[in-house]
C-alpha cells in the first residue's frame, strides 16, 4: 500500500493531497492527470470534466476504498467532478474534489485542475529568520480579502492587487502580520469563509492558487507575516460537498449520534475517524507546506475541547486527541509557525507543548480581557466605580497561557456596533475613550491583533459586501484617530519594555491598581534599561494635579499623551520633565478619558 495512503488510514497523515486530488502526471509516456478519491462505501465513482465532455468515466476501485483514474491529454485550467453512486441509492452525486486545488467561482461548484508547486517562491531568507516573536512585537491587521477596498465598480480586490495596496499600508501603520479571514473556498459570501467547501482550494473569488501565492510572497519580501484563519470545526452540508461523500457520513458523525450538525447547521467533523484527522492535519499543513503561510488561527477551538462547545456536556476526548496530535505534528514539520487559538474557555495549559500535556498552541485569544474591557468601556462614568476591577482582572489570569489581546470581526457586527461605537458618550468622549482604549491594547502584555476598519474610527458595522469607510479619513477625527493609533503602534514597535520578555510577570507591575475613586489606573511594563509607566484616567473629570508616589527619586519624561491637539485632543499633556519631589512624589495632568506614558529614570 503507499505509504501516504496508509498514513492517512491510520489517522497520521499531514500530507495527504500530495496523493489524492489531481495530479500531472506522465504514464506509459503520455501526459496527463491521475485522480484519486477516498470513498470507501461507494460501489462506483465516475470522473466527469471538461476533457471528457463530461461523460462519466469509470474510476478503478481497490481494497482501500480509493477510486483512482488517470486521463491523457488532462490540463490544468480543467474542471472536473467526482460522480458517486452510493451503495443502496439509485441516485448519484455529482461532487467536488474533497483534495481539489482550486475551484470555480461560486455559484458554480466543479473542483479545477491545478498544478500545485506551481509558483517559485523566493521568501528563503524569511523563511530563515522568522521565529514565534516571544519576545518581539507581534502587531496583527485582521483582514477580509473581499472587503478591505472594492474597485469604482464594487469588485474585489485581486491577490496580486491586495499586494500592491494592502503591503505598503501595513507597513505605513506598523502591523508586521496580516492574519486573513477564511480563503479556503466556500460557497457563501456571507460566511466569512467559516463554513468551506474545500478545504485545499485557496478560494478563487481573488484569483488564482499562484495569485494567492504571489501576495504570500510579498509579504515576506516587505517583511510582514501571514496568518491564515483555518477551520478545523464544521463543513458546508451542501451535498456537492463533503456531507454524506460516499452516501455514508464520511466526515461527519452519523445521524443516530446527534452529533452531526453544529449550531451553525453545518456538519460537524468526526474526529473519531482516522482518516478525518489525516485530512485535517494535512489541510492545516498545506497552508504552511504549499502557500508558505506562517501560521494559523484555530476557529471556534471551544468546540474540539468540549462536546459541542458546551462544558457541561464534557471534554471532547477526540478532539483533544486531534489537537494535540495535529499541533505536535505541525511544529514537527514547521517548528516556527505560529499556532493561535480562538478559545473562549477556561481549559488548562492551551498554549503548554504537548510533552508537557498541553494542547500546543503558541498563543491563545483573550477573550476575557476583550468582554471586560469593552464591557467597562461602554458603561457612563458613574458606573464605573463599581466596575473598577474589571480592568486589573486580566492580569490575574494573564500568565496561566500565553494571551493574545484581539478587537476582532467579531465585535464589530450583528448589531455589536463597532469599537467606536461601542464607547460610552457623545462624538468627542468616544474618541478620547477609544484612543485610551487603544492605550491599553498597545500596553497591556501581550500579542495585539485589530481587525480592518478599527483604525479608522468606522461609525458603521462591518459589511463583507461593502468596502471599508475611506472617506472617513476626510474627516480630522478619524485622520488623527488613525494617526494616534499608527503613533502607538511605532511605539509598541520600537520599545523593547512594551513586548519583551512580556510572558515574564516580573516586566508588569501595578503602581496603583485600586484608585477606583478617580477611575485612574497606573502600572509599569519593565525590562533591564528600561522602565515606562502607564496612565490612564477612564473618567470624565480632567485630572489637574495626579499625584503619584514612587519609591526612590524619579523624573518622568511624556513619550505620548492620547489627549494632544495632533491626536484630535484639547491639548492638555505634560511637555516638560517632571521630577518627584522631597517626598518621591510627582505631579502629573492628564485628561478626562486620556491616557499618557512616560519614560522612567530613577535618579
Amino acid at each position: 500500500m503507499n505509504q501516504i495512503l496508509s498514513s492517512f488510514l491510520d489517522g497520521s497523515c499531514f500530507h495527504a493531497y500530495d496523493y489524492f486530488g489531481a495530479h500531472a502526471t506522465v504514464r506509459n509516456g503520455k501526459q496527463g492527470v491521475v485522480f484519486r478519491v477516498y470513498a470507501p462505501h461507494a460501489f462506483a465513482v465516475e470522473l466527469i470534466g471538461t476533457f471528457n465532455a463530461w461523460q462519466p468515466a469509470q474510476m478503478q476501485p481497490s481494497a482501500s476504498g480509493v477510486f483512482e483514474l488517470f486521463w491523457e491529454g488532462a490540463a490544468e485550467g480543467q474542471m472536473y467532478k467526482f460522480r458517486v453512486h452510493a451503495l443502496g441509492q439509485e441516485q448519484y452525486r455529482d461532487r467536488a474534489d474533497p483534495f481539489g486545488r482550486a475551484a470555480e467561482v461560486r455559484p458554480n461548484t466543479a473542483s479545477v485542475i491545478a498544478s500545485g508547486g506551481k509558483y517559485r517562491f523566493s521568501d528563503s531568507a524569511w523563511q530563515a529568520r522568522r521565529g514565534n516573536h516571544y519576545d518581539a512585537p507581534m502587531h496583527i491587521y485582521e483582514v477580509h480579502a473581499g472587503s478591505w477596498r472594492r474597485h469604482v465598480d464594487s469588485s474585489w480586490f485581486s491577490y496580486r492587487e491586495l499586494a500592491e495596496e494592502l503591503i505598503p499600508y501595513c507597513q505605513t501603520h506598523h502591523y508586521n502580520y496580516i492574519e486573513f479571514l477564511p480563503l479556503a473556498e466556500h460557497p457563501f459570501d456571507g460566511s466569512w469563509g467559516y463554513q468551506d467547501s474545500g478545504y485545499f482550494a485557496v478560494t478563487s473569488r481573488y484569483g488564482s492558487p499562484e495569485d494567492f501565492c504571489y501576495l504570500v510572497d510579498q509579504c515576506h519580501k516587505h517583511g510582514i507575516g501571514v496568518i491564515m484563519d483555518f477551520v478545523p470545526v464544521h463543513f458546508i452540508p451542501d451535498e456537492y460537498a463533503l456531507a454524506r461523500f460516499d452516501g455514508s457520513t464520511l466526515y461527519e458523525y452519523p445521524d443516530a449520534s446527534g452529533l452531526r450538525l453544529s449550531e451553525w447547521g453545518s456538519c460537524n467533523f468526526d474526529l473519531t475517524k482516522p482518516h478525518v484527522r489525516s485530512f485535517l492535519q494535512s489541510a492545516a499543513d498545506f497552508w504552511l507546506s504549499v502557500c508558505h503561510c506562517d501560521g494559523l488561527r484555530f476557529d471556534a477551538v471551544r468546540n474540539l475541547i468540549y462536546v459541542q462547545g458546551h462544558e457541561e456536556r464534557g471534554v471532547y476526548q477526540a478532539g483533544i486527541t486531534f489537537l494535540k496530535a495535529c499541533n505536535q505534528g505541525l511544529k514537527e514539520r514547521h517548528p516556527h509557525a505560529v499556532l493561535i487559538a480562538e478559545d473562549s474557555t477556561h481549559f488548562l495549559k492551551v498554549t503548554a507543548p504537548v510533552a508537557y500535556d498541553g494542547l500546543g498552541f503558541d498563543y491563545k485569544w483573550d477573550l476575557g480581557w476583550m468582554n471586560d474591557t469593552l464591557l467597562y468601556f461602554s458603561l457612563p462614568p458613574c458606573a464605573r466605580q463599581a466596575h473598577h476591577h474589571r480592568l486589573t482582572f486580566s492580569m490575574s489570569y494573564f500568565y496561566d497561557n500565553l494571551h493574545l489581546l484581539a478587537l476582532s470581526h467579531d465585535e464589530v457586527v450583528h448589531g455589536k456596533r463597532t469599537i467606536l461605537d461601542k464607547m460610552w458618550g457623545d462624538y468627542d468622549q468616544k474618541f478620547a475613550q477609544c484612543r485610551t482604549l487603544y492605550t491599553y491594547l498597545y500596553t497591556h502584555p501581550g500579542k495585539k491583533l485589530s481587525f480592518m476598519g478599527n483604525e479608522l474610527g468606522q461609525f458603521r458595522e462591518w459589511d463583507e459586501n461593502r468596502e471599508l469607510d475611506w472617506n472617513l479619513l476626510e474627516y480630522p477625527k478619524h485622520s488623527a484617530f488613525l494617526s494616534y493609533l499608527t503613533e502607538m503602534a511605532q511605539l509598541y514597535e520600537t520599545h523593547k519594555a512594551l513586548h519583551c520578555r512580556e510572558y515574564d510577570s516580573k516586566t508588569f507591575r501595578w503602581l496603583d491598581a485600586d484608585d477606583a475613586a478617580r477611575q485612574v489606573y497606573t502600572y509599569f511594563r519593565e525590562v533591564e534599561d528600561e522602565t515606562l509607566l502607564v496612565v490612564l484616567n477612564l473618567s470624565d473629570r480632567d485630572q489637574l494635579a495626579y499625584t503619584m508616589k514612587f519609591d526612590g527619586p524619579t523624573a518622568l519624561e511624556e513619550c505620548i499623551n492620547s489627549d494632544s491637539q495632533h491626536y484630535g485632543g484639547t491639548g492638555l499633556t505634560n511637555d516638560w520633565v517632571l521630577y518627584a519631589d522631597a517626598c518621591n512624589a510627582v505631579q502629573i495632568r492628564i485628561a478626562a478619558f486620556g491616557s499618557c506614558i512616560f519614560r522612567v529614570t530613577r535618579l
